[in-house]
């Protein structure tokens, strides 16, 4: 069944942390001066134990700055603006406590300017053209009656999701964990619309193109356009979607029609989808280049310059857990001695093997209980109960570990440029008493 919960958890309120929860050194500053205590890790957000001493240590930290709120129509009043040119919001893990996630806590990740809704979505038109037998141009409305609808609940992933736990802080909006939702999409395989095209021999890469407008206002120039490899467009689970979670896909979401390509950054699912053009080589758009949603394959020095000859294409995403109950801050009456958590896992590509709670900063772990996902791509749910051995401040961890054995680490390493594949393990602050 699906949760509905509040930012505080089930029978807690909650005390005041920064909405990034534990990788920014402010909100720990904060939750030091609203406890009395002495904050157990480094103001850098980096995770590691540190004295604060400082020269005139007494001193107050500044007070951080609050987080923007998302106001448009059909969203959670709660998701967190991360940038209004182009819009950008992300869901507080708190949020994400649904089973399916619902349309108004899903994130939003716009690249130019949202396109006007369109007022007949069956006639919307997709070509499908470059190294194929037969150009195919068709609508939603044929989409619909020519081909068999599936819906699949899968995870959609920003790929700069986890970016604000990179030290030194790396370019684009600053993701926490929230650039992720699991809804149910409703569709067709791209893999049966290619097959209606048929694929030439030299086929290799797709190239996506969508209906939304530059933020210059240059209609020649694509606002984002990206490809996958053909062995990932063939996968059954790759899909043309017209509908999420029973309803026509919103405007916001790339309505009438989008691409969802599980598992794979999210800047691969095109929205308001015009155009896919198969190529006979690498697809090289904007945001196929340079440092786009590409990581170092030699590991760099943080903060340096890097080389793009020494960057690939990031493909599946990393593995990742989230607490989404109780939430960042919450607070719990005296004498309380058991919490029951709750997440979400995922880990692109592969599923995940394991998730792992402390309450001792990893020098200890109690296995969680992990639920199978529903298909595919979906995320596997997870719950654990823990012992409390007295009252006060504790510091709840979440580690997932994938089919392959890797488990997210302590911090978001293999630092580059734009900030991609940042995975550190997601820890929450509780006040017992």
């Amino acid at each position: 069944m699906a949760h509905e919960t509040g930012d505080a958890a089930e029978g807690g309120s909650s005390f005041n942390t920064s909405r990034r929860g534990l990788l920014g050194g402010t909100g720990l500053a904060a939750m030091g001066a609203i406890i009395g205590g002495v904050m157990p890790l480094s103001p850098d957000g980096g995770g590691i134990p540190a004295a604060h001493a400082q020269a005139g240590a007494a001193a107050a930290p500044a007070a951080p700055k609050g987080p923007q709120y998302l106001k448009f129509p059909g969203k959670n009043d709660k998701l967190v603006v991360l940038g209004e040119k182009p819009l950008v919001a992300e869901t507080p893990e708190s949020l994400l406590d649904d089973d399916t996630t619902p349309i108004d806590k899903f994130f939003i990740r716009n690249n130019g300017q949202l396109p006007d809704e369109t007022k007949n979505p069956d006639a919307w038109k997709i070509t499908i053209d470059g190294e194929v037998n037969n150009k195919l141009e068709i609508t939603v409305g044929e989409l619909k009656s020519k081909y068999k609808a599936v819906t699949r609940r899968m995870v959609l992933e920003c790929g700069g999701n986890g970016r604000a736990a990179f030290s030194p802080p790396a370019r684009g909006n600053q993701w926490t964990n929230g650039g992720a939702g699991c809804a149910e999409w409703t569709g067709v395989p791209l893999a049966e619309v290619l097959k209606t095209a048929g694929l030439k021999k030299s086929a290799k890469y797709t190239a996506h193109y969508a209906a939304d407008l530059h933020l210059s206002g240059d209609a020649s120039k694509p606002t984002i356009s990206r490809g996958v490899r053909i062995e990932k467009a063939m996968d059954p689970h790759t899909m043309l979607v017209w509908a999420m979670n029973g309803q026509p896909l919103p405007n916001i979401h790339g309505g009438p029609v989008r691409l969802i390509v599980p598992g794979w950054p999210g800047s691969a699912s095109q929205k308001w989808l015009t155009k896919i053009t198969i190529r006979d080589k690498e697809h090289d758009g904007p945001g196929m280049t340079e440092f786009s949603y590409r990581l170092a394959i030699k590991p760099m020095v943080p903060g340096d310059k890097g080389d793009p000859a020494n960057f690939r294409i990031m493909e599946s995403m990393p593995v990742r857990s989230i607490i989404t109950n109780p939430a960042n801050g919450a607070k719990f009456a005296a004498g309380t001695k058991e919490l029951k958590l709750r997440g979400a896992s995922w880990a692109g590509d592969l599923t995940v093997k394991q998730v792992d709670v402390s309450t001792d900063f990893g020098a200890s772990w109690q296995r969680a209980k992990l639920e199978k996902p529903k298909n595919k791509f979906d995320w596997q749910r997870w719950t654990a109960t823990l012992k409390l051995p007295t009252d006060g401040y504790f510091e709840i961890w979440a580690r997932a570990t994938d089919s392959k054995g890797v488990a997210q680490p302590h911090l978001a390493g293999f630092w580059n440029p734009q900030g991609y594949g940042g995975n550190a393990m997601h820890r929450i602050a509780v006040l017992v008493g």
